[in-house]
C-alpha cells in the first residue's frame, strides 16, 4: 500500500487551524465591537441588505434545536473524529480536493464546537456562567423592508462559511467520482490529485 502524500497533513492541519483561527478572531472582534445582541447600521442598503448583528445561536442551522448544544458539541466531536479517520486511515488524504475541503469543514466544525462548549466566556446579564451558544455576526435580508423584509437570512459566522463552503466541495466531487470498481479513466475528468 502506498503511502499518502506527505503534505496531506500539513494542507489538512494548516488549513483547519487557519478557519479556525479566523473564526475565533472574528467572533471576538464582533462581540468585543457590539456586545451581545447588538449591531452596526446597514453597510449595504438596498435590495440586499447587510451589517454585522451579534446573535447566540443555542441550537444549529437556523436556530433549530434550541437548548441541546450539548447534543451538538458531541455531533462535532464525532464529525471531527470520522474526518480524520476518513482521510488519514481510510486514506481519502490520496486527493487533496478531498483533504481541502474536509479541512473546511473541521475548522468550522471546531470553531462551533469552541462555542458550543462556553469556552468564549461571553454571559448574558445577570449570569455568571458563560453561555453554551454559537456566537453568530453576519446578518442579511434579502428585498422587502427591514422591518418586513421579503427574507431575513439566518445570522451566520466565518464557521459556517467555511461548513458550507466544504460541504459544497464534497458535493461537486461526489459528482466527479468514479466507483471503485469502473476502470480508471483521464484524470483531467476528477479531482484526484
Amino acid at each position: 500500500m502506498e503511502k499518502l502524500p506527505r503534505n496531506r497533513v500539513v494542507i489538512f492541519s494548516t488549513l483547519a487551524a487557519a478557519c479556525l483561527t479566523l473564526d475565533l478572531w472574528s467572533k471576538s472582534l464582533a462581540f468585543d465591537s457590539f456586545g451581545v445582541r447588538n449591531g452596526g447600521p446597514w453597510l449595504i442598503d438596498s435590495w440586499v441588505r447587510f451589517r454585522f448583528f451579534t446573535s447566540l445561536n443555542e441550537g444549529a442551522l437556523w436556530g433549530m434545536g434550541q437548548g441541546f448544544a450539548w447534543v451538538f458539541a458531541l455531533l462535532s466531536v464525532a464529525a471531527f473524529c470520522g474526518i480524520v479517520y476518513w482521510l488519514f486511515v481510510a486514506r481519502a488524504a490520496e486527493s487533496l480536493w478531498l483533504t481541502v475541503c474536509l479541512a473546511l469543514v473541521s475548522g468550522g466544525t471546531l470553531g462551533n464546537l469552541y462555542d458550543r462548549l462556553g469556552l468564549h466566556e461571553v454571559t448574558l446579564p445577570g449570569q455568571n456562567e458563560p453561555i453554551k451558544a454559537v456566537r453568530d455576526f453576519f446578518h442579511f435580508q434579502f428585498g422587502g423592508t427591514v422591518e418586513q423584509p421579503a427574507l431575513d437570512w439566518a445570522i451566520f459566522n466565518v464557521a459556517d462559511i467555511c461548513l458550507v463552503t466544504g460541504a459544497i466541495m464534497l458535493m461537486i466531487q461526489s459528482f466527479f467520482a468514479q466507483p471503485e470498481s469502473a476502470p480508471a479513466q483521464s484524470s483531467a475528468a476528477t479531482f484526484e490529485s
